[in-house]
């Protein structure tokens, strides 16, 4: 498989996850199809996503560039032959695990730090009550701190093997996927209770309250750390 075909099929994969994002948060916004599966009653300000639109197409901007900039650098160790099951299993969760401890502390320590939650964090907690879209309205230092989780998972597979192209995919879109749900406000019956994973009323809480729920993936680590706060 060549750089540039893994490059097009990345950004293929980044630009379809964002596309359902855009589509997902104008049905809720702009209909009553979900209206049932709200978790808070507080009505969407008026004109809400055009407001959002711009910083939005920024960060999706900047994150192609990272994306396209990304692949280049990590292709020459990139496996690019379809894995067995426990290759790509194995390399999803290792690098979802480490993405998500990285994550909480992160997240945690830009709310302990006045400067970094008055300057950039607060930024995405305009969004009391969120709307798909809101996983990317965020200052760009924000995702780039959170994407250090990332590559660091991505750097530790490379100490023992190649990284897997398909677990590498599998983990952009599902990351995407999982951010624009936490964002819903959704209390989606068939996800709710999926075992582990951080449910969207944590983050939901999270946005209203402005302290606690730091996970994004798995809800443990505000049960350890006891940040896990309900309404």
């Amino acid at each position: 498989m060549s750089l540039q075909e893994v490059i097009i099929i990345t950004l293929i994969i980044l630009f379809s996850g964002n596309l359902f994002g855009v589509v997902y948060s104008l049905i809720v916004l702009k209909t009553s199809v979900f209206a049932k599966y709200r978790i808070q009653t507080k009505p969407y300000k008026k004109g809400v996503f055009m407001e959002r639109l711009p910083l939005y197409l920024l960060n999706l901007g900047l994150l192609t560039v990272f994306a396209v900039f990304g692949v280049y650098s990590l292709y020459d160790f990139f496996d690019t032959e379809l894995p067995s099951i426990w290759v790509f299993l194995g390399q999803l969760l290792f690098v979802t695990f480490i993405d998500d401890v990285w994550f909480y502390f992160a997240h945690r320590y830009m709310h302990q730090n006045k400067y970094l939650l008055k300057k950039v964090h607060s930024i995405h907690h305009r969004a009391h009550t969120p709307f798909p879209l809101e996983y990317l309205y965020v200052h760009p230092f924000e995702w780039m701190l959170g994407i250090i989780g990332t590559f660091a998972g991505y750097l530790l597979i490379l100490l023992v093997m190649p990284l897997n192209i398909y677990a590498f995919w599998a983990f952009a879109l599902l990351r995407n996927l999982h951010e624009i749900h936490i964002h819903s406000d959704l209390n989606l019956p068939f996800l709710k209770n999926v075992p582990l994973i951080s449910p969207v009323e944590d983050h939901d809480v999270h946005h209203a309250k402005l302290n606690g729920n730091y996970a994004s993936t798995f809800r443990i680590w505000d049960r350890i750390m006891n940040t896990r706060f309900k309404e």
